[in-house]
């Protein structure tokens, strides 16, 4: 009688299901899955992933005997003698990895106790070979898919590894993902509903909404010309377009409009938005929300948003959280740089496993000119292979653009298509809503005294405790605003800001005469810069990147009610300009060279400066730094180091509200996981580790076993400037 070799065992109606329907199931998605080329070779990956199941220990196991049993690694080993190439060590890689994750490749004399891939396909493993009676395999063109490896690579054997390495990311999470949903089809059954979009009734809401917009002023008039220079190309075939538009010109509408544009035309399975910071989507996810109405579902995922407690009707709720496994079954997603550009380093199958529903796809990079520099390489050429061998399109939207095309062939693909879609940045001078001013060195005081004789200022500085003591310092209505704060108190401030700015604006329209005590003085780190829209009367900006300066100077005048204001740069007397960051010394040379800092040429000289001097760490940061070949890829040792928020804070939970005190206190019984983390998010604020081990002194920050920090101690917590390091005083009387 013929064995029934199992893989599966349904816990709740004990049904089995064989190792063929597995493979032959999770094969059937992978080919779904690939791109045309890697059909066939993804077929046979997922079709050989599970063959060390049918060791007979494997099968003990399953019918209840104690005993851990590898088999992912079996796999592996077929795959070596029937792909002794370059192919079949990508299948190698994916099949080995499908459970803990891809492998370091590792050394040829590595040992069996490694968990290296040369070190694993050492190892001895039962008989296995049944799977050569069940399951067949496909066909392989062979030479198609080394001919689709090297194509673009020239004589370039580093480009020519790292595509590689992409390509086996890609291959992996083909696999992983098909895995993940035969799996789970079969052990729950259960049926998630997809997270529907109609890209046809969103674009005739986006047009509506532009359409209803009236041109009187010159500024609004300049705009709707801006704009139909987008809207010119939206028929012109690309993979990456620029989008360098102004401050106030309309960028957000103008992206989803062209996006959408280019889905339709160009027939893309879905449109992902990916943000800078998490602080900004909130803003971001409130427009669409509006705009779209019931027309499009969107998946917001990010690590600060948790689905359960906002109010979401159940049936949402477990779509949303299915999407945000693999972006599989949502046709509009926002989410961060930081989700994004991991997912295509991780090593592990719960964040690869969105790698392959990138595909197909118009990526629109808000803010594109902050992606992370020290991680720019490595982000650019993910952009770039997703573009070109993924059948992708990608938007960089910013309105102080880098000299993209130039980096892109310096640190990405040579031959890239790149769509520049303003080809005229004359109007650019019509957004200029305020003028950009040096004031040399300042102490607290002198700073306060001039922010605080205007109706509304702003001063934004580079430290958290330059910002903590210049709040202690400021008189009058005054707020600030830090990441020693949660955000769950900063979202509370701003929107007091935004109400108390628009009371002064309604009572003093003009602005002539505003009492002191009216007045309205705002102290912040650089947080507030980018996705925070307020209308501040004059800026004050301490000496920091061009760039930053100038998303600072998007906070002023920013309606443009007023012919001119002013943005003032400082630095604090107390401060040696030898010790500023490199950014601060070339915008301080850019300052000194030209009279509108604003003005294109001035972003060009910044950016090709900053690039000039960060390129030895721009170009050490790919993948193949450590290694020569495709077989000693270090898969894990690099996604263990691809950090992109590379802050050196430490988050600390602050319970703020009786929800966050009940889930606090719930890990002191129930320990942590990434639900409770997620819940959490928007109550953390961020401390150096010096200040961590400072508190940790005093007593007041415990982990309970979880390794998710709190504070224990309320006196600890000020809301209105966040985190303190010392106890409030008491007197006993």
């Amino acid at each position: 009688m013929k064995s029934v070799y199992k893989a599966h065992i349904n816990e709740n109606t004990r049904e089995i299901q064989t190792i063929k329907e597995h493979s032959e199931n999770t094969a059937d998605l992978c080919r779904q899955f690939a791109v045309p080329v890697l059909k066939d070779f993804m077929y046979n990956t997922g079709l050989l992933h599970d063959i060390g199941k049918y060791q007979e220990d494997f099968q003990h196991r399953l019918d209840g005997k104690k005993i851990k049993v590898e088999h992912s690694t079996c796999g592996a080993i077929a795959v070596k003698k029937l792909y002794p190439d370059a192919i079949g060590l990508m299948m190698e890689y994916s099949i080995a990895g499908h459970h803990s994750g891809i492998p370091d490749g590792g050394y040829k004399n590595d040992t069996p106790d490694m968990p290296t891939l040369c070190g694993r396909l050492k190892r001895n493993f039962e008989d296995f070979s049944a799977y050569k009676e069940e399951l067949k395999l496909l066909e392989i063109n062979r030479m198609e898919i080394i001919d689709f490896l090297m194509q673009d690579c020239g004589k370039n054997k580093e480009i020519l590894v790292d595509k590689f390495a992409f390509l086996t990311r890609y291959a992996f999470s083909c696999l992983v993902d098909a895995d993940s949903i035969d799996t789970a089809r079969f052990c729950s059954g259960e049926k998630i509903r997809p997270l529907t979009a109609d890209f046809q009734a969103c674009l005739e809401k986006v047009n509506v909404r532009l359409n209803s917009f009236v041109c009187t002023t010159t500024l609004q008039k300049t705009r709707a010309l801006l704009q139909q220079q987008v809207f010119g190309k939206t028929d012109v075939n690309g993979e990456i377009y620029l989008m360098n538009m102004p401050t106030g010109s309309g960028k957000t509408l103008c992206s989803v409009k062209f996006a959408l544009e280019r889905a339709i035309r160009a027939g893309k399975k879905r449109i992902i938005y990916i943000i800078p910071y998490n602080s900004i989507i909130d803003q971001t996810m409130t427009v669409f929300e509006e705009i779209f109405g019931s027309d499009a579902e969107i998946l917001r995922h990010q690590s600060t948003f948790s689905y359960e407690e906002n109010d979401y009707t159940e049936d949402y709720r477990k779509a949303a959280k299915s999407a945000a496994e693999n972006w599989d079954v949502a046709s509009i997603i926002v989410s961060t740089a930081v989700q994004f550009f991991e997912s295509v380093y991780a090593n592990k199958r719960g964040k690869l496993r969105k790698l392959h529903n990138m595909a197909d796809s118009i990526l629109i990079f808000d803010e594109a000119h902050l992606m992370p520099q020290n991680y720019l390489q490595p982000c650019l050429r993910a952009i770039t292979y997703i573009t070109k061998y993924l059948n992708s399109e990608a938007v960089f939207l910013t309105a102080t653009m880098p000299d993209f095309p130039k980096l892109l062939r310096q640190y990405a693909l040579e031959n890239s298509q790149i769509i520049d879609l303003i080809d005229d940045t004359s109007m650019f001078c019509a957004f200029r809503k305020c003028k950009y001013q040096t004031l040399g060195k300042l102490n607290a005081e002198s700073l306060l005294e001039k922010a605080m004789s205007y109706p509304s200022s702003l001063i934004i500085v580079n430290k958290k405790q330059s910002a903590k003591k210049l709040f202690e310092l400021c008189g009058g209505k005054k707020y600030h605003l830090s990441t020693y704060m949660t955000a769950y108190d900063r979202e509370k401030i701003i929107q007091e800001i935004r109400n108390e700015l628009k009371q002064l604006e309604k009572d003093f329209p003009d602005y002539r005469d505003v009492p002191p005590g009216r007045r309205i003085t705002i102290i912040s780190t650089s947080l507030i810069e980018a996705g925070v829209d307020l209308d501040i009367y004059t800026v004050y900006r301490e000496l920091s990147g061009l760039d930053s300066i100038l998303q600072a100077g998007g906070r002023c005048n920013r309606e443009g009610k007023r012919n001119q204001a002013d943005v003032y740069i400082f630095e604090f007397d107390d401060q040696n300009r030898i010790s500023q960051d490199m950014r601060s010394n070339i915008t301080a040379g850019i300052l000194d060279k030209y009279e509108d800092i604003s003005c294109p040429q001035s972003i060009k000289e910044y950016y090709d400066r900053l690039f000039f001097v960060k390129r030895e760490t721009i170009e050490g940061k790919t993948i193949t730094r450590n290694c020569s070949d495709i077989y000693s890829i270090p898969f894990a040792e690099y996604a263990r180091d691809f950090e992109l928020i590379d802050s050196g804070t430490i988050p600390l939970v602050v319970a703020r509200d009786e929800l966050s005190r009940k889930v606090v206190d719930s890990l002191k019984f129930t320990g942590g996981g990434l639900g409770i983390a997620r819940q959490l998010q928007k109550y953390t604020c961020s401390v150096y580790q010096k200040e961590l081990d400072d508190l940790i002194r005093q007593h007041v920050v415990d982990d309970f076993g979880t390794g998710i920090l709190c504070l224990t101690n309320a006196d600890y917590y000020d809301e209105n400037t966040g985190i303190t390091f010392e106890a409030k005083d008491y007197f006993v009387c």
